[in-house]
Order: C-alpha cells, then structure tokens, then sequence
C-alpha cells in the first residue's frame, strides 16, 4: 500500500544535495568489530507523541519520506524511530535489505493496518492478503497467484487495461480539442486518479464504473469519495493505539468505518452479480478476476470478497502515483517524450493486434517507468517484524523489531529521472527480466495509459501538446 504515496514531491536536485551531509552509507565501513547493543544505536529526536499530533494537525503524513531522507544523511544509514505507540528501525542501504531477506522465513512478518484490522473484527469480515501473516497469508497468496501475479493471467486482463486506456487518452485528447490555443493546463491527477478505479473495477469485477464520462453516476462517485475518505482517515489513525484514538478521534474512525461500509457493500453488490451469472450459465467470455476465481473454487465466496476488496482499495493509489509522477518527468524531459512516443507510433499496429505484446514491444516505455518506479517508489516503505536476532550496521536487532526500508532512499542514492539510465537499462537488456514478476501489475497498467497518452495527434496541435500542472502539496 502506497498511504503516504500522495507524498510531497520536490524538483529532484537541489534538495538531495544537503550540502552539511556526510555521503550516506560512509558509516558502514568503519563500523567496529563488535557488534553493538541495540541501544547504542542512533535515535531519531523529537517527541513520538508530537509526532502523532503533527499527524493529525496536517491530516496525514506527506512529508515522511523527505524528513526520513534527511535523518539518514545527520545519523546514518540506521537508527530508531518511535511515532505513537510504535517503535522501530530505519535501513536504506542494499546489503541491509540482503541480509533482512536471508533471515525472511516462507512466512514474512509484516506491519498490519490497524484501522483496517478493526473495522473487519468489528464488522465480524474475513482478511485478506494485505492484512494477513503466517500460514494463512501464504495459503491465499499462491491460491491468488495464478489469476493475478502469474504472466497468464497478465495477458487475460491486459486487453481490459488496454482498452480503457484508449477511453482514457480520447477522453483527454477531446479535452484538448475543444481549447482553441491547441494545448491544454490542468491538474491531471483527479482525472487518472478515476482512470485508475475504473481499470481496477474493470479488471477485478469486469464492469465500469463511467467514471470517464462527463457526468459519472452517483454511486460511482460515492464510491470514489469512501476511498478517499479510508486513505486519508487510515493515515490519521494508524499510529495511535485504538484504546486511545477512540476516545480522541471518535468522529474519524466513524468516517473510516463509513468508507469501508460503502466499499464492502459495492464489492459485494459486484460479487454476487458475477456469482448468478456464472450460476445462471450464461456464455462465458474472461470477464475479470473475481470471476476466475469463483469458477476456480479453490477458495471460500468470503475469502475470494476479502481478498478482492484488498484489491480494491491497493489498486488504486498504487497505480496512479506512479503513473502521475511518470507523466511529470516525460513533461520535464522531451526529448525521452519525443522518442517513447516514436516507439509507441512504430509498435502500434503488432499492439493493437495483440495487446499482450505491449510489455514487450515497447522496451524504452518499459526503462522509463522503472525508472520512475526506483525515484519514486508505489510505497514510501516496505517492512519486516523480524523473527530472529539478527546484526544490521553492526547492531544487534532483537527478534519481534519492526525493520522499515525506506524505498525513497534506497532508490534516490541516484537522484535525478535519467535519460542515460533508460536507454542503458534498453541496450544492456535488463527491461526484459520481470516478466513473471509482481510489477507486471503495475508496468502492464502504466504500459498501456502512457502509449496512449503519448500517442496524441492532430494536424493543428504540437506534438505531446498535453501540459500537467502537478496538484496542490506536490510542490516541484
């Protein structure tokens, strides 16, 4: 889950450079022999009760990822970090997360969302995925597996994407049209925030939502306002023990509640609409996820609603941040526009034949949304509770610590969306090796929306003649 990943974004440069830092990771190699206690390592300062009131007073935690950032270049590429009533440890250098994945058993611990664990154990719901660890996570993950992360799968589902994509772009493409000045200035990311839960429930459930038309229904705009409304009050409440926020944020966990009752009823309206389809015979054609699952039957109708409605809500911000913050470096560095969009124009009929053959047919696409993935991460963080001792930086972490990798650093160490890396990653031919991998996901949906927005032409209109002003509280 990407919660912070509405984060602040800054012109990559002038604020990396930290001129009074030391270079990050210098500690590592004068490390001593012996291992230290747990205690003596750094800790970050400030009160973790004050931090839990900037939560609040901000509503949300935007910020996170720079002044995380800033504390490895003053303390080092580890220290302790206490927010609330949590306690933890911050990494961000390679051999860290090596040594966190050797230690990982099949069964990884990770950090629950506890807003969302308690409105399920309220409402009497089952868990899914992201809210499961143990055996039980592992059981639903590989059940899950061949109808969502496996390549078979990628290639049922990408026709969807794709065609919603080509609504996405004639729907910004008309935008433009209609502006006699043949260019068009707008805060884009409402806009690919709805393309996002229309992929989503497309994908997931085989239906749209009509979120692209000019006058969306009720129900799917209230759809669109109970996730915003879960995101924004996950985020306020998922640093304070509930014995306690229930007494100061009485008013917020009603909101978050509210959502989540919305949500859950429209998945299930979806469900079992699928269900009597399905039962009733009708001719059968792929038409989503969920229905995959239900003819597959390899799990319970309540674990197949908890696990989509996972997916509902992780699909989302997930991928529209990264597409957003894709879209914001190909409008800084025309020159890579201008070469996507010639590959893209080369690739187009072999696409629209076979759309499975975009996540190959369109390599330089494929570095660039990496690229983008590795300086601006789908999530701030990526966490383990680990199981045994284990030494990191040459301090010892007791088993049952919370360890967070902070994916922003690790992926800033170089700082800037570089043209060179993109065609380096082309040449060398490293684009081509995740093919079965999980950012399949990701890289089909973005694949798909970036061809068709670069693909924009009109005899009166410049080439990419689509400008994106980046929305308020991402300053750049």
């Amino acid at each position: 889950m990407a919660l912070w990943a509405k984060a602040r974004v800054q012109m990559a440069g002038p604020w990396l450079s930290l001129h009074r830092a030391r270079p990050l990771g210098t500690r590592a190699s004068a490390a001593p022999k012996a291992v230290l206690p747990f205690e003596a390592m750094p800790r970050c300062p400030g009160n973790k009760w004050m931090r839990v009131l900037q939560i609040w007073k901000e509503q949300g935690s935007e910020n996170m990822h720079l002044d995380m950032h800033q504390t490895f270049q003053e303390l080092g590429p580890i220290f302790r970090y206490d927010v609330g009533g949590r306690h933890m440890v911050f990494v961000m250098l390679p051999e860290d997360v090596e040594r966190l994945q050797q230690a990982e058993s099949i069964h990884p611990q990770r950090m629950l969302l506890e807003p969302w664990l308690a409105y399920r154990k309220a409402r009497g719901h089952k868990c899914g995925v992201f809210l499961l660890n143990g055996p039980q996570w592992r059981l639903d993950r590989l059940r899950l597996n061949p109808d969502v992360l496996s390549l078979p799968a990628l290639q049922k589902y990408t026709p969807l994407v794709d065609g919603m994509a080509r609504d996405f772009s004639q729907t910004l493409k008309a935008r433009v049209l209609q502006n006699a000045r043949g260019s068009l200035t707008l805060d884009i990311a409402p806009s690919v925030f709805r393309y996002t839960i229309e992929a989503s429930t497309l994908v997931l459930y085989g239906e749209r939502l009509g979120l692209l038309t000019q006058q969306p229904n009720p129900d799917s705009l209230n759809f669109i306002h109970a996730l915003e409304a879960m995101f924004k009050s996950t985020v306020q409440l998922m640093f304070v023990p509930r014995r306690l926020s229930r007494w100061t944020s009485s008013s917020m966990w009603r909101e978050h509640f509210e959502a989540w009752d919305y949500i859950f009823q429209y998945a299930n309206r979806a469900i079992q609409r699928i269900y009597q389809e399905l039962a009733l015979g009708h001719p059968w054609h792929y038409s989503g996820i969920v229905a995959e699952l239900l003819m597959r039957a390899d799990m319970t109708l309540d674990t197949i609603k908890a696990n989509t409605i996972d997916l509902t809500a992780g699909s989302v911000d997930t991928t529209a941040f990264p597409l957003l913050m894709t879209l914001f470096e190909l409008a800084r560095n025309p020159e890579v526009q201008q070469a996507l969009r010639q590959e893209s124009l080369v690739a187009e009929a072999r696409i629209s034949e076979n759309p499975q053959r975009a996540t190959t047919e369109l390599p330089l696409l494929r570095a660039a949304l990496k690229e983008t993935l590795r300086l601006y991460p789908v999530g701030i963080t990526l966490e383990r509770q680990v199981s045994s001792d284990l030494v990191l930086q040459n301090y010892h972490i007791p088993a049952g610590t919370l360890v967070k990798v902070l994916l922003y650093s690790l992926g800033s160490q170089v700082p800037q969306w570089e043209t060179a890396r993109i065609l380096q990653k082309v040449s060398d031919g490293t684009t081509q090796g995740d093919a079965q991998s999980p950012w399949q996901l990701c890289l089909s949906s973005f694949h798909c929306i970036t061809k068709h927005t670069l693909n924009f032409r009109h005899p009166h209109l410049n080439t990419g003649s689509v400008q994106a002003r980046v929305p308020q509280g991402h300053v750049v």
